[in-house]
C-alpha cells in the first residue's frame, strides 16, 4: 500500500502518497490509541463519486475521539471538505476512505498529554477481502474462542484501533480453520458481532439483531434497519445465543467493507437452506441501490464529490 501514486490529506495539506509518513516513536504506535473510520464512495448514475453517509461516519469519528478525550484539531466541516476534495484530487469515483487521528512522537510514556494530535485521510480503490462471489453466495463462519472485550474494560462505542486486536485474533483463528469469518460472543456467552461487522438474523419473517452492548454501532447496520423498515420489516433487538443463529432461517453480516453478506454456515451447521435467503437478498439489493444513488429515496445519505 505504501508504494503507489496519489495524495493523502495529512494535517490540512495534500501530501504525495509516498511522503505521508510518520516517526517510529509515534505515541499511538506504542500505546494503541488511534481513532479510525472506514467510509465508502460509489460512482453515481452520472459517474461522479458519492460518499455514503459521510456525516454519520464523521460524527462517529468525533464521538470516538471524545470518548477517549482526544481533542481533534479540525472541525467536522473541515474534514467533510477534505474527504470530498481528496476524492477529486485522486480522480477516484469508487473508493475506500480511511480517516485516522493519532498522537504523534512529541513524547513517550503512557499518558498522551503533551503529544500532538495528527489527522490524516487516505482514499484508494477498494478490493474485497472475501473470495470472488462470496458476497452473493454466502460465507462460512466460525464462533471465535476469543470473547469481545467486556463493557467495563474499554469503550465499545468508540471506533479505535486498539479494539481491533481482538478482531484480529478472531479472524486469524477462523481463517486457519478454513472459515471466511468469525462470530464473536460477549463475556457472558451471548452473540455480539463478527470480526468487523454487525449481525442480523431472519426468523419466521422477522429481522432480529443481538443487543449491541459489546458491539460497535455500525452505520451500515443503521442503514439496513432503515431499509428494512421501508420494506415493512421491523427489527427486534434481544439477547441471542449461538442456538438462535444455528436455527435461524437466514443470517447476514453488515459493514462498510462487507456491505450485506449472507452467512450460510456457522460452526459446520447450515443456516436455513444453505444459501442467501430472500430477505437477505432483498436487503442487499436495496442497500446497493441506495449507496449507488439509483434509489432517490436515500439521496440524503450521499455526498457528491464535484
Amino acid at each position: 500500500m505504501q508504494d503507489r501514486d496519489g495524495w493523502i490529506w495529512y494535517d490540512g495539506k495534500f501530501v504525495p502518497w509516498r511522503q505521508a509518513t510518520t516517526h517510529v516513536l509515534t505515541h499511538s504506535l506504542h500505546y494503541g490509541l488511534t481513532v479510525i473510520e472506514g467510509i465508502r464512495a460509489y460512482a453515481g448514475p452520472d459517474g461522479a463519486a458519492r460518499v455514503f453517509r459521510l456525516d454519520a461516519h464523521l460524527r462517529r469519528f468525533f464521538d470516538s475521539a471524545k470518548a477517549y478525550r482526544m481533542p481533534l484539531p479540525y472541525s467536522l466541516a473541515e474534514l467533510e471538505s477534505a474527504h470530498l476534495n481528496l476524492l477529486i484530487k485522486n480522480e477516484l469515483t469508487c473508493a475506500y476512505l480511511r480517516p485516522i487521528a493519532f498522537y504523534g512522537p512529541e513524547k513517550v510514556g503512557v499518558s498522551p498529554r503533551g503529544a500532538q494530535v495528527h489527522v490524516a485521510i487516505a482514499a484508494f480503490p477498494w478490493q474485497s477481502t472475501l473470495s470472488e462471489g462470496a458476497a452473493e453466495r454466502g460465507i462460512r463462519v466460525k464462533t471465535s474462542s476469543f470473547a469481545c472485550y467486556a463493557t467495563n474494560t474499554g469503550l465499545s462505542r468508540a471506533k479505535v484501533a486498539a479494539n481491533y486486536t481482538n478482531s484480529m485474533l478472531a479472524i486469524q483463528e477462523a481463517h486457519e480453520d478454513g472459515y471466511d469469518d468469525a462470530l464473536r460472543l460477549d463475556t457472558a456467552g451471548f452473540v455480539a458481532e463478527g470480526s468487523g461487522a454487525n449481525l442480523f438474523l431472519v426468523s419466521s419473517g422477522r429481522l432480529i439483531e443481538p443487543e449491541p452492548t459489546s458491539a460497535l454501532l455500525g452505520i451500515t447496520r443503521d442503514s439496513v434497519r432503515a431499509l428494512a423498515k421501508d420494506m415493512g420489516l421491523d427489527t427486534q433487538v434481544r439477547r441471542l445465543t449461538r442456538d438462535d443463529v444455528y436455527l435461524a432461517d437466514e443470517a447476514f453480516f453488515t459493514g462498510t467493507a462487507a456491505e450485506v453478506v449472507p452467512i450460510v454456515e456457522l460452526d459446520r451447521r447450515q443456516i436455513g437452506e444453505g444459501d442467501a435467503g430472500p430477505i437477505t437478498r432483498a436487503l442487499r439489493t436495496a442497500y446497493l441501490s441506495a449507496v449507488s444513488g439509483r434509489d432517490e429515496r436515500y439521496a440524503h445519505w450521499l455526498k457528491r464529490a464535484a
